[in-house]
């Protein structure tokens, strides 16, 4: 859009009584100095921007690797709103990372004088995995501010100069994003009052109910597992929120593998029907554990599902890791279901996140279903 015609559109829809104007780089084109020059001229051309009765915000995309940078530059040139997003999540390659636009102007205070944005920053790294867990949209380690290896020091030289002065290589505190911040583990011992009181902590308004469940499945992991970390609780609570009706549940699994052996697997599944609870159980055999586990499931729910995307992830640290499963399945349809399950084994963690589509799935068919009955005269 042309300058001289944006500021007559600008002055418009102020004169109009708008009070927040945004100016959108929707494709990702703009550049930082060219970005600023066209914010810094709406600024000087429109009163209202300059008496603050309205303001400018902008919203970049990443297409160019270079939202933050254009954000920031509209900041210095005028603006006084960002539309950003935690993780830099978006259309095609992001919007601006909110963590980067907040820690950029906290940290160079010197060049960005009297800019505040009021985020409470220690929140920042448990926001940032909370949106990467629902969305599916893993974070990468070299990610700015809340990448694993973003405070991360491998070379001696400045592991050195870390354990001498950390300034010297650290240009911000971990602490202040919310690194380096988790409390003592819980164990199988913890009551059902600290499970209570850790998901408060990280962030989980729950109900009694819900406490009650990830509580069940707590104990479980706990029996498998030494410590259950923060990390850990968060994938229950990920799976108790994704939870659909069920309309089976996985109560046997046994699985017999090996480079001389064809892959078997024999699962058992439950089915409610009123108050009668129907066990029915069948064998498999695939390409490996996992496929062998999938077709039984198949065989049992009379459903056949083509497995388009696979993603395992360990959600802690040590060998007795949770593993965490996502799977996005097609049921023939060719809309894709998607299912999470998380368990200590990565074969039940897999079957539990097919089984998880499985119902997701059963459950949008009732549910078409229904309205189908409903609308027939």
């Amino acid at each position: 859009t042309e300058s001289d015609f944006l500021v007559e559109i600008c002055k418009a829809v102020v004169k109009a009584g708008a009070t927040t104007v945004n100016i959108p780089d929707t494709v990702g084109w703009a550049v930082p100095d060219q970005f600023g020059e066209l914010i810094a001229h709406l600024h000087g051309q429109v009163k209202e921007f300059q008496t603050g009765k309205a303001i400018i915000s902008v919203h970049c995309h990443n297409d160019l690797g270079l939202a933050v940078a254009n954000s920031l530059a509209a900041v210095k040139a005028g603006a006084r709103q960002i539309e950003c997003t935690i993780n830099g999540i978006g259309e095609r390659a992001g919007n601006a990372a909110m963590e980067e636009i907040v820690m950029a102007l906290k940290t160079r205070k010197d060049f960005y004088r009297g800019f505040t944005c009021g985020v409470n920053t220690k929140e920042i790294v448990k926001a940032s995995k909370l949106v990467a867990r629902m969305s599916g949209l893993n974070v990468q380690r070299s990610k700015a501010i809340v990448g694993e290896n973003a405070f991360a020091h491998s070379s001696g030289i400045h592991q050195d100069g870390i354990l001498k002065k950390r300034t010297t290589y650290e240009i911000m505190d971990p602490e202040d994003v919310g690194w380096g911040l988790t409390a003592l583990p819980l164990t199988k011992h913890s009551g059902r009052a600290a499970v209570a009181a850790r998901l408060k902590y990280l962030g989980f308004k729950m109900t009694a109910s819900d406490v009650n469940s990830i509580f069940d499945q707590f104990k479980e992991i706990g029996d498998k597992k030494k410590f259950v970390y923060d990390d850990d609780l968060s994938a229950l609570v990920d799976e108790h929120i994704t939870t659909v009706p069920e309309t089976w549940t996985l109560e046997y699994l046994n699985v017999s593998t090996g480079n001389q052996t064809v892959p078997t697997a024999t699962v058992r599944l439950t089915k409610k029907t009123g108050k009668k609870t129907k066990a029915e159980q069948d064998a498999g055999i695939g390409d490996g554990p996992v496929d062998a586990a999938l077709k039984a499931i198949d065989r049992i729910t009379n459903t056949t599902g083509k497995l388009m995307d696979y993603d395992l992830r360990a959600v802690s640290q040590g060998k007795d890791a949770l593993g965490e499963v996502s799977v996005k399945v097609d049921f023939g349809s060719g809309e894709l279901v998607a299912g999470k399950g998380a368990s200590t084994d990565i074969i039940e963690a897999s079957a539990r996140a097919y089984l998880n589509a499985v119902n997701r799935q059963l459950s949008i068919g009732a549910g078409k279903s229904k309205r189908r009955t409903t609308r027939q005269p």
